[in-house]
This record gives C-alpha cells, sequence and structure tokens, in this order.
C-alpha cells in the first residue's frame, strides 16, 4: 500500500484502530523490563502510547505523516512523550544492537521487504532484549475480519521461525483470536503471534 493510501486512512478524526493497545501487547508489554521500544509500522500510535505509559522510552516508525500526527496526539492526551519518525522500511535506518525491545502490530508488507525486515529486527535488537509480533498469517483471507486482502502482504509461521531461530522464544502462536480494535480489525481473526529473547 502506499504511502497516499495510508495518509488518506488516517487523515480523519476516529482513531481507524481505535485507541486502545493491542492485546497481545498489553499481556506481554506489562512484563517487559523498562528499556528503548521501536514500534515499526505503528500506524496511528496507539500500541507506543500504552509501553510509553509503562515508562518505556518509545519510538515510532511509520510511512505517514497523518499516522505519525495522530500518535502526537494520543500520546499528549495520555501525557507521555513519545519520538515519531517517518520511515520507509525499504530505507530505513536500521542500526545493530540498538533497542531493548521492538514491536510490529499488523505491520504488512511485501514478501522481500518482510524478510528484510525481520532480518533487520534481529540485528537490531539487543541481547537479552525482544521482539514482540502479532500480524494476520495467510489464513486470514478467509475471515473477512481485516488486514491486506493479498495473500503477498501475509505472514507464514516459518518466516519467523527461521529469522529467529536462535532466539529464546518465549511464546509462538499461530490461530484464532477475536480482535475489536477500532472499525477494521473486527471479528474472529487468524494471526500470528510472536515474543522472542535474543540469546
Amino acid at each position: 500500500m502506499t504511502k497516499v493510501h495510508w495518509d488518506e486512512r488516517f487523515n480523519q478524526e476516529e482513531y481507524v484502530y481505535g485507541k486502545e493497545p493491542n492485546v497481545f501487547i498489553q499481556k506481554v508489554g506489562a512484563i517487559l523490563a523498562r528499556g528503548d521500544v521501536l514500534a515499526i509500522a505503528e500506524g496511528e500510535g496507539r500500541n507506543a502510547v500504552y509501553l510509553a505509559t509503562l515508562g518505556h522510552n518509545v519510538t515510532t516508525w511509520d510511512y505517514s505523516q497523518e499516522g505519525l500526527k495522530k500518535t502526537k496526539q494520543l500520546a499528549a492526551e495520555q501525557n507521555v512523550d513519545i519520538q515519531t519518525v517517518c520511515v520507509d522500511l525499504n530505507e530505513a535506518p536500521w542500526k545493530e544492537d540498538k533497542w531493548d525491545h521492538i514491536i510490529c502490530v499488523f505491520g504488512h508488507f511485501d514478501k522481500s521487504l518482510r524478510h528484510q525486515t525481520l532480518k533487520q529486527i534481529e540485528k537490531a535488537v539487543k541481547k537479552g532484549g525482544t521482539f514482540i509480533c502479532e500480524v494476520y498469517s495467510t489464513e486470514q483471507l478467509n475471515y473477512q475480519t481485516g488486514g491486506p486482502r493479498d495473500i503477498r502482504m501475509l505472514y507464514e509461521p516459518e518466516e519467523f521461525l527461521t529469522v529467529f531461530k536462535d532466539w529464546n522464544i518465549k511464546h509462538f502462536f499461530l490461530g484464532e483470536v477475536v480482535r475489536k480494535e477500532g472499525i477494521l480489525h473486527e471479528g474472529t481473526s487468524h494471526v500470528i503471534q510472536f515474543y522472542g529473547v535474543k540469546k
């Protein structure tokens, strides 16, 4: 999807994915040691703002300036500071051993960019740090409850299990969940959840 697409989607008063964090991020976020967090493809900022309220130092990367504006607005409502950076993941400024935690919630890209991004995440997390992710699996095409309608934009479990094979995988799930996240994620969905710690 293009930058124009996301700017148009987010250029409205309503938070199209809601203001509450993703359920899986809430569950894992509550037990994370405070640190420097990067939220990629973070959209309107709901997960980043939640982690900032827990005391993390949070940076968000998103391709949409409209999404970043709403992230700042939501952060102000919650009285937290978040660094927002407009980033095209094709040209992302990754650095090795930079982040304590990286999160990605429903960040969907074509397969080549997805693989490149996961490999960069693996390098960018510090030893002892974490990667936390919830995304739609290829099975989501059968559900009509959110996400891309293009199988090339959806995830296979092997993508995580290959890139992060040397990590301590604390939680891995492939299956159905119920999500009520704004107007665009509504109902029973088929997801992949990953929570791993870099050895």
